[in-house]
């Protein structure tokens, strides 16, 4: 018997409420209501992720990464929490920071993550996404200030390697570029990509070298996540050069325990996927109310969690993905919490440290009573 290719896997998905029904024995008004939410928001888990869902737990923190919920019918929130559109340059090139561009290769993606904040792209027709690799190199080209690129979308591995080592080589040819990022959570939720592909592991191994390094960014969200086969991918990678690292979005139901969270990190550094972020949860349209905590919450757990941590997985920066920036979340002071600028859209706020009075409710700065001088300075 022919053995299934990482291709194969991806197609062999489940993409419908109908097909997710009797493994998680939905009722019928459950599958009716979850049949809408699809039509504006596409589901797909790969057979791999959905193998580490508990059928019997509805609370389970990987089903709720995973799985649509009736809680994606609120619209509060916003689709583009982080100004994207303003920093639009091109079509699928993005220009907010003065040192970064960030191209949006693809709206596919191995698995629809329910708390993706690209919800209003990723999945469905878009004019949002890279058409043209020669317009978007020129662009960086002819911008010396950029020294790095980041890659992402929807997911850019899902894409053929023969396809990212064009764009890759195109970008390598660019002497002030210093190196290169690709965004995925495909070691996470279909690691036979990597696996069982020898043809993206040698594309890395060509075009990240020690004067050039690619990056690999991903996104473990929860402990059990860290599996033998993500773990084994992560490993190749290393092995082709690439320097891993990882991201994880602070998320109710999934990984908002000090315990969860600290073991995840501790594990990630075991493995090799450096933790690099950890970021509050964006306040997006139908993600919002399901997902994000209160910054006061959020910031407890964080801080609770590091008190479990050794010095390597505490490495991280717990950010927002403000419009104004980066926004590093410090710590409190009285009824304030500390913020500083790790990235500005105005380069005169870079490194920035201020405060503001946040309520327990809170949960992003747009939230925030702020003042008309606070707002000034937050403005772009």
């Amino acid at each position: 018997m022919k053995a299934l290719t990482w291709q194969d896997e991806l197609q062999d998905s489940i993409t419908s409420i109908k097909e997710l029904k009797p493994l998680l024995q939905l009722n019928d008004k459950e599958v009716v209501r979850l049949e809408d939410i699809v039509k504006k928001h596409p589901f797909l888990i790969t057979r791999y992720y959905m193998g580490l869902i508990n059928p019997n737990d509805p609370l389970d923190p990987i089903r709720n990464i995973a799985i649509p919920s009736l809680e994606e019918i609120s619209t509060s929130g916003v689709f583009d929490t982080s100004g994207e559109l303003k920093s639009t340059k091109t079509p699928g090139l993005q220009h907010k920071y003065r040192q970064t561009a960030l191209l949006l290769l693809t709206n596919r993606c191995g698995m629809y993550c329910r708390f993706c904040f690209r919800k209003r792209l990723v999945g469905v027709e878009t004019k949002e996404i890279l058409r043209n690799f020669d317009v978007a190199v020129d662009y960086i080209a002819e911008h010396h200030e950029i020294n790095n690129v980041l890659i992402s979308g929807g997911d850019p591995l899902i894409l053929e390697a023969k396809l990212l080592g064009e764009l890759l080589g195109k970008l390598s040819s660019i002497d002030h570029l210093k190196f290169i990022r690709i965004g995925t959570r495909i070691p996470v939720v279909l690691p036979n990509r990597i696996i069982k592909d020898p043809s993206l592991l040698s594309m890395f191994n060509r075009y990240s070298t020690p004067e050039k390094r690619v990056y690999v960014v991903t996104q473990f969200d929860h402990p059990r996540e860290i599996t033998p086969a993500s773990t084994c991918a992560v490993h190749k990678l290393i092995r082709s050069g690439v320097i891993v690292s990882n991201q994880t979005t602070l998320l109710k139901g999934v990984n908002d325990d000090p315990v969860i969270l600290a073991d995840l990190q501790n594990n990630l550094t075991r493995i090799g996927a450096i933790p690099y972020y950890i970021f509050q949860c964006r306040p997006v349209k139908r993600v919002k109310s399901k997902f994000q905590l209160s910054l006061r919450k959020a910031l407890d757990i964080v801080e609770e969690a590091k008190e479990m941590m050794n010095g390597h997985s505490k490495r991280f920066k717990f950010c927002m993905s403000h419009n104004a920036g980066k926004i590093e979340i410090i710590g409190t002071l009285g009824d304030d919490i500390l913020f500083k600028f790790h990235q500005a859209r105005d380069p005169e706020m870079l490194g920035r440290v201020f405060s503001v009075p946040v309520a327990t409710s809170d949960g992003w700065l747009d939230d925030i009573d702020l003042t008309q001088k606070d707002m000034d300075e937050l403005a772009s």
